[in-house]
């Protein structure tokens, strides 16, 4: 029924800082869309694509499990190991906090688990890290402190027994 409008490519600069305001107001689906025309005339852009995930990320508490699936879609689109790891960290970490805001039996233990993959990632972003650049290790201790904070444990292990019968 409708078409969207393509950008110009004078346009991308203007649309991805338009693109980071709109997450500050915290519209992130204003941002999603925005990075997504960035995208449509260069699919390439590694600034649209990082932002495009947060975006994604920022609408998790929300969206169950849709923008889950289309921020870890673009993961493979990032030109940098680092950068795979440290954005792979950012969905687990945004996904963990989301499903502590949701709450309900469970969610704890879900929640640990997803922030121990967070914390797997950074790890792993840590030992490709550029000199200077501690951000995975400033996420890690946040992961950490969440735990802390929360209380949070893995999920017990369920033992199977079988039932007996009657005789």
């Amino acid at each position: 029924m409708f078409e969207l409008k393509p950008i110009s490519p004078e346009a991308v600069p203007a649309a991805l800082e338009k693109a980071e305001r709109y997450r500050l107001l915290n519209e992130p689906e204003e941002a999603e869309s925005i990075c997504l025309d960035v995208l449509a005339v260069d699919p390439a852009n590694q600034t649209a694509l990082v932002m495009l995930l947060l975006a994604l990320t920022d609408q998790f508490r929300t969206d169950h499990g849709h923008c889950v699936r289309q921020a870890l879609e673009v993961l493979p689109r990032l030109g940098g190991e680092y950068e795979r790891h440290y954005y792979a960290g950012i969905i687990w970490e945004r996904r963990a906090n989301a499903r502590l805001a949701q709450g309900g039996p469970g969610s704890g233990g879900v929640a640990f688990e997803w922030l121990r993959k967070a914390m797997d990632c950074y790890e792993r972003a840590e030992r490709l890290r550029p000199p200077g650049n501690d951000d995975a290790l400033l996420r890690w201790n946040t992961c950490v402190r969440l735990v802390q904070r929360h209380g949070l444990t893995p999920e017990p292990e369920e033992q199977f027994e079988p039932a007996l019968e009657d005789y």
